[in-house]
Formats: structure tokens, sequence, C-alpha cells
């Protein structure tokens, strides 16, 4: 671990400061100490100054790292010769003065194996890490009282719980978890079973083996931000439901207790044992004073009866203009995150279009915990990677992220499955061994792309949001550009307060929703299409989102949960008629109905549109080009060329020249389908809900 010395480079302190530490092609990786990691996410470097590099693809920042392993920022800089930082006391620490500080007898301390030993030519106090059967598994030293750092692990340990070598003396079904060894060592000196961890960021999910027999686990919680982070890495464990945390109002720990007056330790002890919450109580304490909170910063804006229009409003208020359904509906999406199947979306136009913006400009609506966002992917990065995505968004920009077949199987899965368990092989210590890698959902997935045609697996799973690349839409995008460079107040950091918080309160207010017209919504879509099982699914979550993000203005019913309205049928209904119609071939988009009808001015046919086309006896048939659709269109050529490919995909277009590299020659394909509706009128559906009440 860390060694005591002068001449040490910040990133071998670094290193032998955290957990899992494995040597990659730019440096290293390893657990993050900053949040509950169990795939390492961080990443650590040395640039040729010698500065240490940390970037942790969980989120934390650098200073949380740093001050979850007993660093400081500067730490991370390699000091001037003649003025190297010491990392050490250069008194050191005696057994006796250790005994002293924490009142615990010498004789006591050295029945548990601590001793005293030289480190660097200084005194240190040597506290053994034993297993089950007394074999030490690993050693800490402590150096000082008050010094940085104070304790320090032995080279090439591995950090591990404090006293497990006791467990099998508890006859008792209850246990205390503190931080540290002297916490510890005070319960026991006093009989009380107790586990210590090394350090608030150091509990690990697999030691919840050693608990298993214990019925009620108490967790110390101490009143910072280590007890913070511990609860934080407590939070997803499996002994969660057997906690309960004692809180010692005016002190940090037990051995801080202990020291004020050890006379009346054990009362005091007995009395903060009998004041502790479970972990379920915490957590509805906690929730209720944050919800308070959140509603009162977004009250307002909860009691809208229209919130996606307003959604609009402020994003053309920023200058984001037009694409108001491609808005809604984003906002409305990223909603489902809290249910147990997310709707997922897929945004196209072509290149500079804006809708990778239009994306970017709706995320800004929400927490960073309700997606994460990337441009690209290796093509095993979603089963490795560390980065939760339980009940948020994976974004990935311009569709590069999805190119292997691999990638698209692991997000397949994400989907549908709502996790990923991937078997893989590794090569160890002792040989290759099999490593399940399980990534937990539900997980929602926000594409942008410009590509014509999807993976026909995700393309089935995924709602289509078209964004315009109209002559129309391009002025107002010009406009909104214009306005925005003489604008200094739209060029400032917008104030998203009130829109956070109404995520905040959201994610803490009620989620399961009640759709009493589902199966006359049902009994009325026609069964067209085997996709329609997976959209009609999309479709009730999408109502549900609505129902959810308009709760303060809807009724509960007696199970307490939200009833869904009629409205939010409407509004999804004119969200997503056109979209779901056009995923089951009952109808196609405007756009390709409008470049199809352009072939057919072009051509000159007497024919109608929806016909097939029409060639004249012992004569070439008559073609129409890009550069015509594009003209009738009013279209640039590469926006025509993309809605051609559409129409030449769905066979709605064919092209007559073979030779590839020539122009096109586009003549009339399959007949254009009429205007079916899926879904329908709210009217019809009330008629149908109230015939069957």
């Amino acid at each position: 671990m860390t060694r005591v010395n002068d001449g040490d480079r910040p990133v071998e302190r670094v290193l032998a400061l955290l957990e899992n530490v494995r040597e990659v092609e730019n440096g290293w990786t390893a657990l993050c100490p900053a949040h509950p990691d169990s795939n390492p996410s961080l990443s650590i470097a040395e640039a040729e100054d010698g500065r240490v590099l940390m970037k942790c693809f969980g989120g934390c920042e650098t200073r949380d790292i740093v001050g979850a392993i007993g660093m400081t920022l500067s730490d991370l800089y390699r000091q001037p010769k003649g003025k190297r930082k010491r990392i050490v006391s250069t008194s050191g620490l005696t057994l006796e003065e250790y005994s002293k500080a924490k009142r615990l007898p010498i004789e006591f301390l050295q029945e548990l194996g601590i001793g005293q030993i030289q480190l660097g030519g200084i005194p240190a106090v040597r506290m053994p890490y034993l297993d089950e059967n007394g074999t030490v598994l690993a050693t800490r030293m402590r150096i000082s009282m008050d010094g940085n750092p104070k304790i320090l692990w032995k080279t090439g340990d591995d950090p591990c719980p404090y006293g497990l070598w006791r467990l099998g003396d508890y006859s008792g079904r209850t246990i205390t978890l503190v931080e540290g060894e002297s916490c510890a060592q005070t319960l026991w000196l006093h009989n009380l079973p107790a586990l210590g961890l090394p350090g608030a960021a150091s509990w690990q999910q697999s030691w919840a083996q050693y608990l298993e027999r214990f019925k009620r686990i108490y967790v110390l919680k101490e009143p910072d931000d280590g007890g913070e982070m511990l609860l934080r890495r407590l939070r997803d464990s499996p002994i969660r439901d057997r906690t309960f945390l004692i809180r010692l109002r005016g002190f940090k720990d037990a051995s801080e207790l202990f020291l004020s007056n050890p006379d009346e330790f054990e009362t005091s002890w007995k009395e903060a044992k009998r004041s502790a919450v479970s972990w379920r109580e915490f957590e509805n304490e906690e929730n209720s004073v944050a919800r308070k909170m959140a509603w009162k910063a977004c009250r307002d804006l909860a009691r809208s009866e229209d919130i996606l229009s307003l959604v609009v409003e402020d994003m053309e208020k920023r200058n984001v203009t037009g694409e108001s359904r491609a808005k809604k509906l984003l906002y409305l999406n990223l909603i489902t995150r809290f249910l147990d199947r997310p709707v997922s979306v897929v945004v196209t136009a072509p290149s500079s279009a804006g809708k990778s913006f239009v994306v970017e400009s709706t995320l800004a609506y929400m927490p960073e915990s309700a997606c994460y966002a990337l441009t690209a992917m290796s093509e095993k990065a979603l089963a490795y990677s560390s980065e939760p995505l339980k009940n948020r968004f994976l974004v990935l920009y311009e569709g590069a992220a999805l190119s292997g077949e691999f990638q698209n199987y692991l997000v397949r899965s994400l989907l549908s499955e709502g996790c990923i368990r991937y078997e893989t092989v590794e090569k160890t210590d002792v040989g290759m061994q099999a490593r399940l890698i399980e990534r937990e959902g539900p997980t929602g997935l926000i594409l942008t792309t410009t590509v014509v045609t999807l993976h026909p697996e995700n393309a089935t799973r995924l709602l289509c949001i078209p964004v315009s690349d109209s002559p129309a839409q391009t002025q107002r995008v010009l406009l909104a550009l214009a306005k925005s460079a003489n604008d200094t107040k739209q060029n400032s950091s917008p104030d998203m307060e009130r829109w956070h918080a109404l995520q905040d309160w959201l994610s803490l207010a009620e989620h399961r929703v009640y759709i009493p017209y589902a199966d006359a919504l049902a009994s009325l879509i026609p069964p067209v299409a085997v996709r329609l099982r997976r959209d009609f699914g999309a479709i009730l979550n999408l109502i549900k989102a609505h129902a959810i993000l308009h709760q303060a203005n809807r009724a509960r019913d007696d199970e307490g949960r939200i009833v869904a309205e009629l409205e939010d049928y409407r509004v999804v209904r004119e969200l997503v008629n056109d979209l779901v119609s056009q995923g089951v071939e009952q109808t196609v988009p405007t756009t390709v109905r409008a470049t199809v009808n352009a072939v057919f001015q072009a051509c000159q046919l007497d024919a109608p549109p929806d016909s097939r086309p029409v060639s004249r006896l012992n004569a070439e048939p008559i073609t129409a080009s890009v550069a015509q659709v594009a003209k009738a269109l009013s279209l640039e050529r590469s926006s025509a060329s993309r809605r051609i490919n559409q129409a030449l995909g769905l066979g709605y277009l064919k092209n007559l020249e073979t030779k590839e590299g020539r122009p096109l020659r586009l003549v009339l394909g399959d007949s254009l389908p009429g205007e079916r509706t899926i879904m329908p009128t709210p009217e019809e559906l009330r008629g149908k809900w109230k015939a069957t009440k």
C-alpha cells in the first residue's frame, strides 16, 4: 500500500488506497470509493508532469473521490524537489499512545493481536484483520491519531471486514456495523457484538454473506459525508431490510461516546439502540422531507393542466424552436423511466437537422440520474460498464454506438428482458474462470440516427420520432439562431430549478397507475400486426406516464393508485397515433406520400399516384431523377435522397438503374396504403368504455 517516504509518485499513493486496481493500456482502473461500485468505473492515469488524472464514469467529482480515500486535491500533484509533502507525522504512534487516546487497555488490545512495529523508521500500531479461522487476511497500520493519512494498508492487502474471527462467538441474532477499528474495539470491550468496516466507502455487497444469520443488523450512521456514503452503499444491499440505523446525538461514533463518559457508556449505548429506526422508516422519513422541499419548489408547475405544452413554451423561450411533437413525446417518454417497461424511441432525421439538439435540450429538463448519454461505445461496453442503468434511459447519439451485432443483442436484451445476464471467461491468477456479468434494469433507449432503416429486431422495440427537414423548419431555426446571437439573457445559463424540482418530486411520488378504460381500448384497436403486442404496451405506458406527470390533478383509487383520465389518452393519441399506424404499415408518413407523389408528377403519368408503374408499349419507362424530386419537394438533394431511400425501402418506389454508382431512375412501386387509423378517437373510446361498464 502507501509507502512512507518522500520519493513516492502521487499515482503510487493513490493506487495504494484504491480497491480492485487493474493495469490497463493507458493507466489503471479501480472501484470508485465515492459511490457504490461493483464493477471498476474509476479510470486513473499519470500525466507527463506527474499529476494524477482521475475520471469516474459514474459521475463522481474528483474532490469526492480523493476525499473518500483520505487525501486532498493537492495530493494529486508532484511536489517540487525539496518541498515534497510528507504524508505521515514525524513521530508516529505507539501502542501505549493509542491505548491512552482510546481508553482501551493494552492487555485487551494485545489479545486482539494488536502490536507495535517500526514503519519507515517511526513507530506504528499494527492491527491484523483475521478471517473466521483466525488466519490473517490483511493488516492495517495506524501511524497517527489525527494525521493524513492516519492508517495505511499493508502492501498488496485487500480490504475486508474487521472482526470476522469473532462472529462465531456471538450467540445472539443481532450485531452492529461500525466504521473503523477503534469503534469495534470499544464495543468488544463491553462484550457487544460488532463488525468493523475499514472505511465508509469500503462496503462490498459480497460481505453480506458474513451477516446471514443475524436477524437485526444495527448500523451506526456517523453525522458526516462518510455516514451518507455508507448509506448509499447499503441502499441496494441484501441486508437493507434487516438494517436499523443508530444515530448518536452529539457524538460522532461509539468511541467518542465512550470517551465522553466511560461509566455511562453501556447505558447510553442501550438507549441509542432503543431509538434506532428501521431502514424503511429512515427512508420514508428522508423521502418525506425531500418530497416536501421539492413540492414547495414545483407546486405551481405540478398543478398545471398541460405540463407538456409548458415544456414546449419554455423551450421556445430558450430558442429551441419548432418540433413541438418531438419535444412533448421525448419529455413524456423520459417519465416512463418510473415504470417497469420504459418506452424506447428513435429520433430520425438527416444530418444537421437538429435531432441531437432537440434530445439534448429535452434532457436538460431532467436530473442527471435520469439518463446516461453516449456518442459511441465499444462492442462490449454495455456489458462491462459499471454505470447504473436501473430506471434510467440510455441515450445514444447518431446511432454510431449500435454498429455491431453483439451491441444490438445487448441492447435488445436490456429492453426486452429488463436486464443483461452475460457470461464470459476471463483470465485470472488461477487460470481461465467463468464470470457472470449482470446489468440490472429496467432501462429505456433514446437513439438518434440518420439511417433510414434500423436493425429489424430493434425497429419493433422503438417508436420512431421524425424531426422535420422542411424549409419552413429551417427558416424557424435560422430566426432562432439570429435571436440567440443578439440576446444576452438567452445565452446565459437557464434556470431549471423548478423543472428539476418537479422531477425530484415525481421520483418520490406515486408511480402506480390504473387505466379504467384499458380493456375498452384493447377491444377497439384492430389486431392487424403482431408488432401491436409491443406497441399497445407502449401506448398504455405513455398513458400512465402522462397520468404520473399530472398526478396532482388526478384522482386515486382505493389502493392509492393514480386513476388515468381520458385526457391522458387524448394527449398520447395525438402524439403517437400516426407513428403506431406507420409502424404496423397501415399508413405511411406524409413525407413518403409526398415523395411518391413527386415521382409521379415527374414521370408525368396519367394514372393516380396510388397505382403501379405504367410504361408505354415498346418504349422505355418514364423515370424520375433525384434532382427532379428535390425540386418538386423544395428540398436539398441530401434530404430528398433520404426520403427516396425510405420510400424505396418500403417498396413504394423502384429504381430501374441496375449499375452501381449511376443516377437513380425512379418509378412507382407498390400501391400506397390508405390513411387507416389504429387508435380510436377519444369519443369512440368513451362510448365503448361506457358501454362496457
